[in-house]
């Protein structure tokens, strides 16, 4: 009968060769299927956790925007309500609706919230968003909506601002000011904090007569929503765009984000894949026997190929299955402590509930067998490989031939072409591709690495030099078999490479992520302490420092000097968010930001603005380029609307707080155009031994109740910045975790297996004469020679993967840049933990194969 020849052989008899391994080695099983459990776990609670967050804001979103056909929207100080008037009256227009937006604080029992009111008309808004549909509360007027005194809140704003049922009264900061206002009911409206009242009272209460942010509009049947709105004629700053827009804005900002998460944490089950790798590896190196057994009896290649793999899929299966259970765990957990932005805020004032679809699950679920099958390949085929009667025997033949580094080395090459492309849609897929096709070739090179061991013949007048110590019997054997048996060092020698390199690649990139942030934290933070009027950049148009104050509070006792700077959003694109412009003194910017790049002076009557890195890459704003900019005065040109005023690109600058982009001009120079004289921020100086609190007692009595204000000194704001930071960057610690982790693991799968495999020529060595302690250190010199090589491949293919993650990866996505640090300390740290590791997995090893009764392991070939 021939290994090809198909016998009846029962499933319950192929079976029970896996499920006996399992049940001797529970725990080694256990570690490869927690390996997928865990990659399949983080790569879905990243999922869910992005994908909640923005359905929820997608809801909260099309609450507020209603479903028009159209909107018109303008700046955030708004436009004239004339041009109500005409577009109502346009043909092919069938409803339009205005609508005031303003962004400020509300108080009430001594807490302020920032809050988000909306002037409607009662009469128009129930046809286009009726979930802004007032609803009157118990006491209250049905006329209530009409009512100037009254304002409706939705439930996030009356938690938040612990209102009670009946009788409950909201202040809002109008500038200098507050209005006090009734509560008369609810609107449905989810999401961040609401308040809704008649349009006419927002635009008296917040100084805003006349003015108008949004209009929704309802077409005609039959009219195309394009050629409707080529007949307005908007002025300049004011566009027409879908409804959906404003949701894909920010979608397609916080994409990158998001999928950089994603792919960071599918590399766990990358990693995963290794170890499944090794533990097959030893398993199917402890069953050969047995699977040679399968084959003589007539279990064909193919079929021995496939029991491994079944194997594979079974951990491959059960790993995903509490993978997802564990990842959705993980999300709600998330999603109800940190709200679901994961350190990124791109989604403010959204608490999203746990959302999933079971395409999604599946998905994941099967990128996790997929990792066990593909971690399980090589063993398998090792498997289908094996010669039946030689095994049975204990035969093999070992690998002589030296590996060519020719594919490698071309997978290097393909990989740094990759990282070379530019972005596709936005996002840096040719970069991870690059740093896959990097990392498999750097794998590939692994045997030719192994290849290059010294052969005895030529490494006899090396040891000749060496200490009579290195020179014994072990030492020369331990070379020997390096030399010739370069398949099965490569084995242990690949994970440790793989592992090993995307841990010190994403060392690598924390620590350049990090200590650009710190950098640019002293660069953009001069001062001792820091006063800001508004807690988030959307209420700065409402609620400001008044200008008359800065006078008295540079006077104050411990007060060296006060700078005052303008902080007001910028709508240049209607399917961008809006950038922030700075106003601050620039008179000397080029110690003032942290400037990238050249500096071109603007030429005599010119405005220079200095935009960053977003702005340059989002706009196209290189230096010395002009750019047009909505900042002229509203209230002094004829029309009401505020006019573009041409600008010139002076410089770049690093902005790591505004990932939509910021611009910064001259205070002064700001006033001029704008006629603006509002303060939204202070940085203060102090003498030496001032009273800090003292300080800023004086600053709140001199600023008074026109504007609520938040101190920081310098080391709060640092520590604040890069707690942030830190916890954006958690995924990846937890990420290090696992590649170190498997790397260790991985280690000692792969010599469990060489061990098991030569205990006949340990059993031979013994009967030569070598004492337990020489073939330990057979095992242990090996181990060493073949790590080594390991080590110094990971270390340089996770330098070079940290290049494209920090210079191209980096750059594509957030369009941010900063220089590379190697942490040479914790690399050399992280090195060392692997060899030690290793050798003591060998050494363990090693002292259960030298224990293994010489006569009975050679008897076996008898």
């Amino acid at each position: 009968m021939t290994s090809h020849s198909h016998p009846w052989l029962p499933p319950r008899a192929l079976l029970r060769l896996p499920l006996a391994d399992w049940r001797a080695h529970p725990w080694r099983h256990a570690m490869a299927w927690l390996a997928v459990a865990l990659g399949v776990a983080l790569a879905y609670s990243v999922h869910l956790i992005n994908a909640s967050a923005l359905t929820e804001f997608s809801s909260a979103l099309r609450a507020v925007n209603g479903e028009p056909d159209l909107v018109v929207r303008g700046p955030r100080a708004g436009f004239d309500d004339a041009l109500f008037e005409r577009i109502a009256l346009a043909p092919g227009v069938e409803l339009a609706s205005p609508v005031l937006e303003v962004d400020t604080l509300a108080y009430a029992n001594a807490t302020s919230v920032p809050i988000k009111v909306i002037g409607i008309d009662a009469l128009q808004v129930m046809r286009v968003a009726p979930q802004l549909m007032p609803q009157p509360g118990a006491g209250a007027d049905r006329l209530a909506l009409l009512d100037p005194s009254w304002v409706f809140l939705n439930a996030t704003a009356t938690q938040k601002l612990q209102l009670p049922v009946r009788d409950a009264r909201v202040e809002f900061q109008s500038g200098a000011t507050r209005q006090s206002m009734r509560v008369g009911g609810h609107i449905s409206a989810g999401g961040a904090p609401l308040a809704v009242m008649d349009i006419a009272a927002a635009q008296a209460r917040f100084g805003l007569a006349g003015r108008l942010t949004r209009i929704d509009i309802r077409l005609q049947p039959g009219f195309d929503a394009a050629s409707v709105s080529r007949q307005f004629a908007l002025p300049p700053g004011v566009l027409a765009a879908r409804p959906g827009d404003d949701l894909e804005r920010v979608s397609n900002v916080s994409r990158a984000y998001r999928v950089n998460l994603t792919v960071l944490a599918l590399v766990a089950l990358f990693v995963g894949a290794f170890l499944v790798y090794s533990v097959m590896a030893l398993s199917v190196a402890q069953r050969m026997p047995s699977i040679a057994l399968l084959g003589v009896l007539g279990l064909d290649a193919r079929a021995r190929r496939l029991l491994v793999m079944a194997e594979c899929a079974a951990i491959g299966v059960g790993g995903a299955v509490v993978g997802l259970l564990l990842g959705a765990a993980m999300a709600a957990a998330a999603l109800r402590f940190i709200a679901g932005d994961l350190g990124g805020g791109f989604f403010p004032g959204v608490q999203p509930t746990l959302q999933w679809t079971l395409p999604s699950a599946l998905v994941f679920g099967a990128l996790g067998v997929a990792s066990a099958l593909v971690g399980g390949w090589v063993p398998a085929m090792q498997a289908q490989r094996v010669q039946p009667a030689q095994a049975l025997k204990g035969l093999g033949a070992p690998s002589r031939h030296r590996p060519s580094a020719r594919l490698g080395l071309a997978l290097l090459a393909a990989g740094g072409v990759l990282a070379l492309m530019p972005p596709l849609a936005g996002l840096p897929i040719a970069a991870y591709a690059a740093v896959a096709v990097l990392l498999f070739g750097g794998v590939t090179l692994v045997p030719w690495v192994v290849g290059l061991l010294p052969h005895p013949s030529s490494s006899a007048a090396l040891l000749r030099s060496w200490p009579r110590a290195l020179r014994g019997t072990s030492m020369r054997l331990a070379l020997a078999r390096a030399h010739f048996h370069r398949d099965t060092a490569s084995a242990m020698v690949a994970g440790v490479v793989a592992s090993l390199a995307l841990s010190v690649a994403l060392t690598v990139m924390v620590s350049s992520f990090r200590g650009g942030v710190s950098d640019w934290l002293d660069a953009v933070l001069p001062a001792d302490l820091y006063a800001r009027s508004a807690s988030g950049s959307a209420a700065s148009d409402q609620v400001w420092i008044v200008e008359d104050a800065l006078a008295g509070i540079a006077q104050l006792p411990g007060v060296a000097r006060v700078e005052a700077s303008r902080s007001r959003a910028l709508a240049l694109r209607p399917d961008l968010p809006a950038v922030m412009l700075l106003a601050r003194p620039l008179a000397d910017a080029e110690h003032r930001l942290p400037l990238v790049g050249t500096v071109v002076p603007a030429a005599r009557g010119e405005t220079a603005v200095y935009v960053s890195e977003a702005v340059r890459a989002l706009y196209g704003a290189e230096p010395g380029s002009l750019m047009q900019l909505p900042l002229a005065d509203s209230s002094a040109s004829s029309d009401g609307n505020d006019k573009p005023i041409t600008v010139r690109v002076a410089g770049v600058w690093r902005d790591y707080a505004r990932s939509f982009g910021a611009i910064a001009i001259d205070r002064d120079r700001y006033r001029e155009l704008t006629g603006d004289h509002k303060v939204n921020d202070l940085a203060i100086w102090l003498d030496e031994g001032a009273n800090l609190p003292a300080v800023r007692d004086g600053i709140r009595a001199r600023v008074g109740a026109s504007a609520p204000l938040e101190f920081a000194t310098t080391g709060e704001l640092r520590r604040f910045s890069l707690a942030i930071f830190d916890r954006s960057f958690a995924v990846t610690l937890y990420l290090q975790a696992v590649a170190v982790g498997i790397a260790l693991v991985g280690i000692a799968a792969s010599l469990s297996a060489q061990v098991l495999a030569r205990r006949k020529e340990f059993g031979l060595l013994t009967h030569l004469g070598l004492t337990r302690a020489q073939v330990t250190a057979v095992v242990a010199i090996e181990t060493l020679v073949s790590l080594l090589a390991g080590i110094a491949l990971g270390a340089l293919l996770g330098l070079l993967v940290s290049v494209v993650l920090v210079h191209v990866v980096n750059p594509q996505s957030f369009h941010w840049t900063m220089e590379l640090r190697i942490p040479w300390s914790r690399l050399a740290l992280l090195c060392a933990a692997v060899l030690v590791a290793g050798l003591v997995t060998a050494w363990w090893s090693a002292r259960r194969a030298a224990s293994i009764d010489a006569v009975m392991a050679v008897k076996e070939d008898w």
